[in-house]
């Protein structure tokens, strides 16, 4: 779909359908609604009815429209069968008004608790309300939207981040692979101005790379291995001034990565260590480095899982997907922000040569590790990622993985759980993550996760040594990891990286939903 902002009056636009903005007047705030005259008994009383029933009929509006759209509207806010709520979409098909075929209004709710998450919803429901109606062009009347303080590049950013999440299907294997969305959304405007423009170039690259680590993510694990998600990586970054450097088995070894080369091990698939490097600062300002699980496939190894379900392991490598996606959208907006990427990428298979209950292996700083679950294999694949990322004095790291059940359970799939002790670090990725539209949730780390961390025969386990608190103890094991000088933070996207189509509307039912994309590029934002 290409977006595209047009100063216009609507009628001037030959569209399938044109989108208009219903919002609701907050509770006893009603402009059409008079103050019944002083009266006395039965005559007063019905006069009071009558304004609480006009009230009631006329509390959703709908302004900066022509008269025949606002008259089309306004009948269905009289009748009742228009409330102007939240994701609320009344599709007229055929209305034959303003240039264009259909008319359908999407609901804001109140406007006063308007923000850009609540536009780039709305805009996909709008979307996903004319999947079925074969329209392949539509116009977003953009002076439907109520006065809010917004900005315009924010507004046509969440707008067009919306529209273009909502578009994305995976449909690479299936025979018809028509997306049924429109080709074209022209966002019409009264006014026009640079800010709009950089809006849409914004959300545009920002989408298409949410889609692209969505992609990465639903791909097969036979059509997604190690090898081909490096090769992918490489294709992806090309025209940016992104550096790629893939390693292979024999310089994972050579560069002592013993912890992530035993996952790789019961595997026919050579691991891949995949390096990104962006600089677009002066080479003396520390670079954020991201940091990124890449779990092609989870049999679960030796310790395998149950067959039921497994089929979704494909995505246990969607935080390196969220790592490689936002490295790319970081060197596509070119900000003046130097980062480096590390992948770690491997299948976790169990094979001859796997890794093996109670084996001991050695990560690159020296520490050993008990391998008392091999299921528990993206801390130590992540392990020696970390190690090599403090190595390079960042100035913080932040990894994601899809880690934990534990935190399935604890938040389910509507948060992504996040870890550090860095109480600044934390307020600033609470800040990327409301500029992004995500929702995170920041959990307890503390000395007593890390003591359950110790092993009984080497430095480390992979596994707690007591129950509960999986996903507060699996970041205590990264941390072991992490020089104590460098802020530092984990985010355990097992909940929210995929099936959160329910939660959602500009994701899929099912599938890979590109999560901390948006608010790990935000957080480059802020350090630019």
């Amino acid at each position: 779909m290409k977006v595209e902002i047009k100063k216009s009056p609507l009628e001037n636009l030959n569209s399938d359908a044109l989108i208009v903005f219903v919002a609701q007047r907050p509770e006893g705030k009603n402009s059409t609604t008079k103050k019944p005259a002083a009266a006395n008994g039965k005559e007063h009383a019905a006069k009071k009815g009558a304004d609480k029933e006009v009230k009631k009929e006329s509390r959703a509006y709908v302004e900066g429209v022509s008269k025949a759209v606002q008259a089309k509207i306004q009948t269905a806010i009289d009748d009742g069968s228009l409330s102007g709520g939240a994701n609320e979409v009344m599709f007229f098909r055929d209305a034959g008004i303003a240039g264009s075929r259909h008319l359908l209004t999407v609901g804001l709710g109140n406007p006063k608790g308007l923000d850009n998450e609540s536009l780039r919803q709305a805009m996909a429901v709008a979307i996903n309300a004319l999947k079925g109606s074969k329209a392949k062009s539509a116009a977003l009347g953009l002076d439907s939207l109520p006065h809010t303080s917004l900005g315009a590049n924010v507004i046509v950013q969440a707008i067009t981040e919306g529209a273009l999440l909502a578009e994305y299907a995976f449909v690479d294997f299936k025979e018809k692979k028509d997306l049924n969305t429109p080709e074209r959304l022209t966002i019409v405007s009264s006014s026009k101005a640079k800010a709009h423009d950089h809006g849409i170039e914004t959300g545009t690259t920002i989408a298409e790379c949410v889609n692209f680590c969505r992609w990465l993510g639903d791909r097969p694990g036979n059509r997604m291995t190690p090898a081909i998600l490096a090769e992918e990586t490489v294709k992806a970054a090309k025209g940016t001034k992104l550096k790629i450097n893939v390693w292979d088995r024999a310089r994972i070894k050579d560069e002592k990565m013993g912890s992530f080369l035993s996952v790789s091990l019961g595997s026919s698939q050579e691991p891949k260590f995949i390096v990104m490097e962006y600089n677009g600062a002066s080479a003396g300002k520390k670079p954020i480095c991201y940091v990124g699980k890449g779990l092609t496939f989870d049999s679960g190894g030796i310790s395998i899982k149950p067959s039921a379900g497994m089929e979704e392991m494909k995505y246990d490598m969607c935080g390196g997907a969220a790592v490689i996606a936002t490295m790319i959208a970081i060197a596509k907006l070119k900000l003046k922000v130097n980062a480096i990427a590390y992948i770690p990428a491997t299948e976790n298979m169990p094979g001859p040569a796997a890794n093996k209950p109670g084996d001991i292996v050695v990560a690159r700083n020296g520490k050993t590790i008990e391998v008392n679950n091999t299921d528990a294999e993206g801390r130590l694949i992540l392990a020696d990622a970390l190690v090599y990322a403090c190595e390079q004095e960042p100035a913080l790291i932040v990894d994601a993985a899809t880690l934990t059940g534990a935190m399935v359970v604890a938040l389910g799939n509507l948060h992504t759980g996040f870890f550090t002790r860095n109480d600044k670090l934390a307020a600033s990725i609470q800040d990327a993550a409301d500029a992004g539209g995500e929702w995170v949730w920041r959990m307890p780390l503390t000395d007593l996760h890390a003591k359950d961390m110790k092993g009984t025969y080497a430095d480390l386990s992979n596994l707690s040594g007591s129950k509960g608190a999986g996903s507060a103890t699996a970041a205590a094991f990264l941390e072991s990891f992490v020089k104590k000088e460098i802020p530092w933070a984990h985010f355990d996207v097992a909940g929210t990286a995929w099936h959160v189509g329910d939660r959602l509307p500009y994701c899929a039912r099912k599938g890979a939903s590109g999560a901390m994309v948006r608010t790990f590029v935000q957080l480059a934002m802020s350090h630019a």
